[in-house]
């Protein structure tokens, strides 16, 4: 990808319903996907395959040979792009297995600044990681094979060696899922034509075309996500979009993310003032379904009005946080954003209702499309380290008192509007940070 490009996911839906016949062929292929992506979780998923994920090819060609393709009847396009999802997969789920590690090493008060340098070391080696969790002796390159020597005459490595396996086993899990819910498609499994598509499916040399509600028409990897209740498709293609460069945009902008107010500035300006209204009510609607749920599926009514009201109010709440945004871009004008890490949400407390409004905010949402939007815009986004950023006095640093979206100083008296004070906050850490790595730098 270029460096002025970022990859943006644009959608196209079915212009009319799907016939039932259409949309069973289509099923087809997800079941048969999902069903490859778990033979792929169960045989290559484990401790012993870790050496096959890199670059793949093993793995391809030992699922070539398993015979699992010609059982399914299922198509060269369909089944070798199931098997690199599931790779993916797998890769992603290592990724999490190392994090883990990493994190239980460095708070293992037992261990050595040695033993952790090695332990650090075997993890973040692929090949060195294997080998150990093989029982096998460590093979590398000459100048990592010396820095691993160097940290092995310092450890006894046996013991850490049976410690690493003995986590492994713990906290790592093969992939599964039980979802056929859509697959992937490579170019030359469908055609756009006629106003629509043609997709292949499992019989030969045969296809069904599905009317769009767009013309527009791509030639890359297409993802098709089915909705058989609602007898709808939804393709998902990424593609790469040209970085906006907006020579007016030379703000720094402080920021807070709230519940009741989505977006509050170092300067006091609010954005999706109304988000906490969305939010309420959404939440209740969610929390009466919920009650009468086991009513319902007794008497067994149909959910699919749920489904789709559900989706009605979740995509005005996204269509209102985009909105926003929006707006917030475009009035604030920011170079520089600084804001909080969002920390992880809370367990559950006793009030019912608190807990459906926790669960409905929309956070992990509004994070992820503002980011998004800020790259498309050239904006650099800044987080910082949060902790204990709303009760800091954004003028001298002392802590002060939060009561009714208030913040009252008890040092120097100082009070301001409590979001505005966290993105005062936000933006002074922000600003430290970065004189620091400029000097470094």
């Amino acid at each position: 990808m270029q460096k002025d490009t970022i990859c943006k996911t644009v959608r196209q839906y079915n212009k009319e319903p799907i016939s039932e016949e259409d949309m069973k062929k289509l099923q087809e292929i997800a079941d048969d996907y999902s069903k490859v992506k778990n033979y792929v979780y169960q045989r290559y998923g484990g401790i012993g395959a870790l050496s096959k994920l890199y670059p793949g090819y093993t793995i391809q060609n030992e699922m070539t040979a398993s015979g699992l393709r010609e059982q399914l009847g299922l198509p060269s396009v369909y089944f070798y792009l199931a098997i690199f999802d599931a790779i993916k997969d797998i890769k992603g789920q290592w990724t999490n297995t190392k994090a883990k590690l990493l994190f239980k090493v460095g708070k293992n008060e037992g261990f050595t600044e040695e033993d952790k340098h090695y332990l650090n070391f075997l993890i973040k080696t692929d090949k060195a990681m294997d080998a150990i969790l093989q029982y096998h002796s460590v093979k590398l390159s000459d100048n990592i094979q010396k820095q691993y020597n160097l940290l092995m005459e310092e450890v006894d490595d046996k013991k850490l060696g049976q410690y690493l396996r003995r986590q492994v086993r713990k906290v790592h899990c093969k992939p599964h899922t039980e979802r056929a819910e859509g697959f992937s498609i490579a170019e030359r499994a469908y055609r756009y034509a006629d106003g629509g598509i043609y997709i292949s499916i499992k019989e030969k040399r045969k296809r069904i075309f599905v009317p769009l509600t767009d013309k527009n028409q791509y030639k890359r990897q297409l993802y098709v996500k089915l909705y058989p209740k609602q007898n709808k498709i939804e393709l998902k293609i990424p593609i790469n979009v040209k970085v906006k460069q907006n020579p007016q945009y030379i703000n720094q902008v402080g920021l807070a993310i709230g519940m009741m107010v989505m977006l509050t500035t170092d300067r006091g300006n609010t954005y999706g003032e109304k988000i906490g209204e969305y939010q309420k009510n959404f939440a209740e609607w969610i929390q009466i379904q919920a009650n009468s749920y086991y009513q319902k599926k007794e008497i067994g009514i149909e959910r699919k009005k749920y489904q789709a009201k559900k989706h009605r109010m979740e995509e005005q709440l996204h269509s209102y946080i985009n909105q926003e945004l929006n707006r917030f871009l475009k009035e604030e004008q920011p170079k520089k954003i600084y804001m909080a890490k969002l920390p992880k949400a809370k367990t559950a407390g006793a009030i019912k209702k608190i807990n459906f409004s926790v669960t409905m905010w929309q956070r992990g949402y509004i994070r992820k499309r503002l980011i998004q939007k800020c790259k498309e815009q050239s904006v650099q986004v800044i987080e910082v380290y949060g902790k204990n950023i709303s009760k800091e006095c954004s003028r001298c640093g002392e802590e002060g008192n939060k009561k009714e979206g208030k913040f009252m100083c008890l040092s120097c008296g100082y009070k301001i509007e409590e979001k505005t004070n966290t993105a005062c906050n936000a933006k002074k850490r922000g600003e430290e940070i970065t004189k620091i790595i400029g000097t470094t730098n």
